[in-house]
């Protein structure tokens, strides 16, 4: 019956600590923004635009008439790193690391090369057919 009881002890300090997540935090930047994408502020199905709100800035990428992705330009590499910054590379469907080269696909965030096994930082985003509502 110790034994027992030794064990469930031991699982029950054990367990929440399998599960950490070591990923670098990238600071958090108040994000609340307002864009008309057909209108003032448009972006092409397929086109992607910069801002300069969140830590390093904004991605917004267009993939259908109302469908976006929006991610924080800070590599989740190593976010400390001075001059670090996500860019769009030309052929419009994937991103690159200016400093540790790592390459994002920008559908979903996710790293297909370099040294990054971290996705993008996603911010939440809402349309309703004309204001692009973008926050976290």
């Amino acid at each position: 019956m110790m034994r027992t009881l030794a064990v469930i002890i031991l699982l029950i300090f054990l367990i929440p600590g399998c599960g950490k997540d070591d990923r670098p935090l990238i600071p958090y930047a108040y994000v609340s923004l307002q864009l008309y994408p057909n209108t003032l502020d448009f972006i092409p199905v397929g086109g992607t635009i910069y801002r300069p709100e969140g830590y390093r800035g904004i991605i917004i990428y267009r993939m259908l008439p109302d469908q976006f992705a929006v991610y924080e330009r800070c590599c989740p590499f190593d976010p400390e790193k001075t001059g670090a910054l996500v860019t769009v590379d030309a052929s419009s469907s994937t991103c690159t690391d200016t400093v540790c080269m790592s390459k994002f696909i920008l559908y979903d965030g996710t790293p297909y090369a370099g040294p990054s096994p971290y996705a993008l930082m996603q911010y939440r985003w809402n349309y309703d057919g004309e204001v692009l509502y973008i926050y976290n």
